[in-house]
């Protein structure tokens, strides 16, 4: 006897649908899976079998052979486990296959019987909407997650037996229910804040300036000077993470795997820091089923590069396609899979390799050679996707003792935000130009038009810092999101002149 049963399979952060098709007929014992599994899938007979016959059901038929439709995309993972047993069941009369239209099933099996949280629930959920599907039966560690989808019934379930009743109607079971109000709420909410750092305020105004036009920034400073604790409080001071971009950052992380049990969406924007002894696959995403790397996972977030230099070059370079074209595509032989990686690039490193070769209480003990040799590590192509460079000083005792308050992230926020509007309506009209970051020559020449006085002003430092070409399309990007923090509609000599100051790299002093 043949059963059909729909299931959903996350394929990148998007799922696709899997026809299990299951045929049992007497004969020698065997089970046979075809459709490309991976070796979780085939895996799954052991699971499959011993998950039925601990949940009290006699299989008549002892030949079974599954295949997993369309037989040309390959499978894996687990997930496969629950439409494979309920398809067993089907195809052995215990469960009426009428009773499973327009159901998609899909769960880990344990021996017991028990069903495990699985991964990309939301992906699901999202695909079985746009097929028309009216439930779907899942894990319940997994069910609130596919339950942010309106239009489509969610039901968790623990165990084979609790489904196999409900099927049978012997069951009722409550639909997993979500408030998306306090969703809303939870939204933005950070534990980090910029009220907790001392000091630093020239710093400070570089992350604003950084976070208002969407700038890649890099920090350097000595060992100690708060540069990762000023990266970790960045994401506090972004725009408000809109319900649509955590739907779509906690798709990301579900099919990665990354998403906590029973937690239904990301409300936090993602910080992501990966060591730097991490692999260029791991940073892009990869692997033989192609998954989300650090760039992705940061999407809508801040990807943080802590001792920018010691990266492997191989994995500083391929960067620079994400921070181009807000997306990695994958390709392997039988697939091409697009990641979308939207973030913002926050660096940090050291002046030398002692680390005090700018700091004014510590001696350092470099050569130029080796200062030169080090700064070298960081290629020219990356720098020319970083907007600011910004001078991290030792705090010092004076400014780590005091009590006076500082200013909170949500007043930044908010200052930020106003910014944000006036470049969304400065670029509503042009595709894919979102920021002041975003601007090609072209846009630069329209919208950073300089007054006699502000372009004697650049001239003059580009002369006299030693700044090399690729810092002038950069300062007047940074001088346009200044202005446009002031709310200024001309950029003026105040924007140019602080704009220079977030050159560090180009300066002479880093290139004797």
């Amino acid at each position: 006897m043949i059963s059909k049963i729909n299931s959903i399979v996350a394929y990148g952060i998007d799922a696709i649908p899997v026809e299990v098709e299951t045929h049992t007929e007497k004969g020698m014992p065997n089970f046979l899976i075809v459709g490309l599994p991976d070796k979780a899938v085939s895996e799954s007979r052991e699971r499959v079998l011993s998950a039925i016959k601990n949940s009290n059901y006699e299989l008549q038929y002892r030949k079974i052979t599954i295949n997993l439709a369309p037989a040309d995309i390959k499978k894996e993972g687990s997930s496969f486990d629950l439409p494979i047993a309920i398809g067993i069941l089907v195809a052995n009369e215990i469960i009426p296959e009428e009773n499973l239209k327009n159901t998609v099933l899909l769960g880990e099996l344990a021996l017991d019987g028990k069903i495990r949280h699985i991964h990309g629930a939301l992906s699901v959920a999202y695909e079985a909407k746009k097929l028309g599907v009216e439930r779907i039966i899942l894990p319940k560690d997994s069910s609130k997650e596919a339950a942010i989808v309106d239009g489509v019934d969610v039901y968790g379930v623990t165990n084979l037996k609790e489904v196999v009743e409900f099927l049978l109607g012997e069951r009722k079971l409550k639909k997993t229910l979500v408030d998306l109000d306090e969703l809303f709420n939870s939204v933005n909410v950070y534990s980090l804040d910029f009220s907790d750092v001392k000091g630093q305020e020239n710093v400070k105004r570089s992350l604003e300036v950084a976070a208002a036009g969407g700038h890649n920034l890099l920090m350097i400073g000595p060992p100690g000077s708060g540069k990762t604790m000023l990266a970790k409080r960045i994401p506090s001071i972004l725009p408000p993470l809109t319900f649509d971009e955590a739907l779509e950052t906690t798709k990301i992380h579900s099919v990665a795997g990354l998403l906590k049990k029973n937690k239904a969406l990301i409300t936090e924007r993602p910080f992501r820091s990966p060591h730097h002894t991490v692999s260029d696959a791991a940073l892009i995403g990869g692997g033989t089923y192609p998954k989300p790397g650090e760039v992705s996972l940061a999407h809508h977030g801040v990807l943080f590069l802590d001792e920018l230099p010691e990266f492997k070059k191989n994995v500083l370079e391929v960067l620079r396609q994400p921070l181009e074209d807000l997306k990695v595509t994958i390709s392997r032989s039988k697939m091409t899979l697009v990641f979308p990686a939207n973030f913002m690039l926050v660096a940090a490193m050291n002046p030398c390799p002692c680390g005090y070769y700018t700091d004014p209480n510590r001696k350092c003990t470099c050569s130029i050679g080796q200062i030169q040799k080090y700064m070298a590590k960081v290629s020219g192509p990356l720098l020319d996707r970083i907007d600011i460079h910004i001078e991290v000083p030792a705090v010092e005792f004076d400014k780590l003792s005091s009590v006076a308050p500082a200013e909170t992230s949500e007043v930044i926020r908010e200052r930020v935000i106003k910014a944000r509007k006036i470049q969304f309506e400065r670029f509503k009209n042009l595709p894919h130009i979102f920021t002041n970051s975003d601007m090609s020559s072209k846009e630069i020449q329209k919208y950073c038009k300089l007054d006699s006085t502000s372009q004697n002003l650049l001239k003059n430092a580009m002369e006299k810092l030693s700044l090399s070409a690729r810092a002038y399309d950069r300062i007047l990007k940074v001088s346009r999101t200044i202005a446009d923090l002031e709310c200024s509609e001309n950029i003026l000599p105040v924007h140019i002149s602080e704009a220079i100051q977030y050159r560090s790299l180009d300066r002479e002093l880093w290139n004797h």
